[in-house]
C-alpha cells in the first residue's frame, strides 16, 4: 500500500520545549552534533566502531531452540540494564504511542492476550495506555496481568514466555531507570500497512519528541525509522538528535521506492537533510560498493540482522568501514569486538577503511590462520542466499 507523501517544508518546528532540555549532543559516543547550517552537507561520524542492544539485550524469538533468544523480555527495563552492564554504546528499542498519546516501548503492531481459549489481537496504537500495561507481568506482584502471546511472520503463535520476564514499560520509564551510561536508539514505529495522514505522523511525534526532550538530561539519543516520511519529519520538527533510516535495502519491494534499495536510502538521507542509514546486513555484503558511496555522502552507517550476531560478519563489516552493528547477542559480540579491534600479543598496526578529514584512524587486526581466513571468505557468501 503506497505511502502518502509528506510535504516537510510545511510542518511546523517543535516549538516548545521544557526549560531542562537537551540542546546539543555533547557526548563521547558523538563525534558531531547535528549541523544547522542548511548550505553545508551535514556529517555525522561515531568516533569507533559500536555495538548497540537490539530491544536491549537481544530479541526474543519464542520458535528458536536457543535459549539465548528467549533469556530475557525484549524491550523491557530488565533487559535495557541488563544490557548496559556490558561495554556497550547504546540499546536500541521501538516507540509508538497509544491512544491516549503516551509514548510506549513495543515492537509489534498488535498485541496478543488469550481470552477464554481464543486469541485475541488489539492493535497498540488503538488502545489505552493502562490497558497496554495490563499485559503480561505486573508492578504489583499480587496483580495478575493479561497473557501474552505473540506471532511470527509465518502466523504461527507462541505464548510469550521467558527465563526472566519484566512489564511492559513507557518511554518515560525508560529515561528514568535505564542506566545512564547507554545511549537510545530510538526507532519510530509506524505500520507498514497504514497510510498515515501527514498531521497524524506529525501529531505522534511530537507526543514522542516532549518527552524526550524532558527527559533525555543529555542522554545520547539516535531517531530511526523505516518509514520515510517519519524520518523526515523528525528531522523537521528538532535539529538536536540526529536521524537515521532504516532499510533492507531490497530484500523486500515496496510500494514507495524510497525503501527499495541503499542508493534511495543515500538520496532520501541527502535530500531530507539526515545523518545516516541502518541497513539490514545482507544488504550491505551483495552491494560492498554501497559503503563507499554513503561514506563519500558523508553519512553514517549501522546495520542490523541476525547476521550481526557471528564475530567473522561483524569483523568484515569493520573492515568494509560500517561504524557499528545492532545485535541480540550483546555478550559474546561485546567481547569479540574487543577481542578484534583490540592489539594483538604481536602488537601489529593495520589501518582500518574509514578516514575523515585526512586522519586515520589505526585499529589492529586478528591474526586468522589460513584456515580461518578460507572459511571467512567462504562463510559470507553463503549467509548473504535469499
Amino acid at each position: 500500500m503506497a505511502l502518502k507523501a509528506v510535504h516537510v517544508s510545511d510542518v511546523p518546528h517543535l516549538d516548545q520545549v521544557p526549560g531542562n532540555a537537551a540542546l546539543s549532543v555533547r557526548s563521547p559516543q558523538f563525534s558531531k552534533c547535528v549541523n544547522e547550517d542548511e548550505n553545508e552537507k551535514c556529517g555525522y561520524k561515531f568516533p569507533k566502531f559500536v555495538v548497540i542492544g537490539h530491544r536491549g539485550s537481544g530479541m526474543n524469538m519464542l520458535q528458536s531452540s536457543d535459549g539465548r533468544m528467549k533469556s530475557i523480555k525484549e524491550n523491557s527495563i530488565r533487559s535495557f540494564n541488563n544490557a548496559a552492564s556490558f561495554p556497550i554504546d547504546f540499546i536500541e528499542f521501538d516507540v509508538q504511542v497509544t491512544k491516549d498519546d503516551c509514548p510506549v516501548i513495543f515492537h509489534d503492531n498488535f498485541i496478543l492476550s488469550g481470552d477464554k481459549g481464543a486469541i485475541v489481537e488489539k492493535r497498540v496504537a488503538e488502545i489505552t495506555l493502562d490497558e497496554f500495561l495490563s499485559f503480561g507481568p505486573q508492578m504489583e506482584p499480587e496483580n495478575m496481568g493479561k497473557s501474552l502471546f505473540r506471532k511470527t511472520k509465518d502466523g504461527r503463535i507462541f505464548e510469550w514466555k521467558v527465563e526472566k520476564d519484566d512489564p511492559l514499560c513507557t518511554l518515560q520509564e525508560a529515561f528514568q531507570k535505564v542506566n545512564h551510561s547507554v545511549g537510545f536508539n530510538i526507532e519510530l514505529k509506524f505500520d507498514d500497512q497504514i497510510v498515515y495522514k501527514e498531521e497524524e505522523l506529525t501529531h505522534i511525534l511530537q507526543v514522542i519528541l516532549r518527552v524526550v526532550f524532558e527527559h533525555a538530561k543529555g542522554r545520547p539519543i539516535i531517531f530511526s525509522s523505516f518509514q520515510p516520511d517519519a524520518a523526515l519529519l523528525v528531522r523537521k520538527l528538532q535539529g538536536t538528535y540526529p536521524v537515521f533510516f532504516l532499510t533492507n535495502g531490497g530484500s523486500e519491494i515496496y510500494s514507495d521506492v524510497r525503501r527499495n534499495s541503499l542508493d534511495e536510502a543515500i538520496n532520501l538521507c541527502l535530500a531530507g537533510g539526515l545523518q545516516g542509514i541502518v541497513s539490514e546486513v545482507r544488504a550491505i555484503f551483495r552491494n560492498p560498493g554501497a559503503v563507499a558511496r554513503i561514506k563519500e555522502s558523508k553519512l553514517a552507517l549501522t546495520t542490523y540482522g541476525q547476521l550481526n550476531n557471528v564475530p567473522e560478519v561483524v569483523y568484515m563489516q569493520h573492515l568494509m568501514g560500517v561504524e557499528g552493528v545492532i545485535v541480540d547477542l550483546v555478550q559474546e559480540i561485546t567481547e569479540a569486538v574487543s577481542d578484534l579491534t583490540g592489539p594483538t600479543k604481536e602488537g601489529k598496526e593495520e589501518k582500518n577503511f574509514f578516514e575523515e578529514e585526512g586522519m586515520v584512524e589505526v585499529k589492529t587486526r586478528p591474526q586468522f590462520s589460513k584456515d580461518e581466513l578460507s572459511f571467512l571468505m567462504k562463510l559470507i557468501p553463503e549467509l548473504i542466499q535469499p
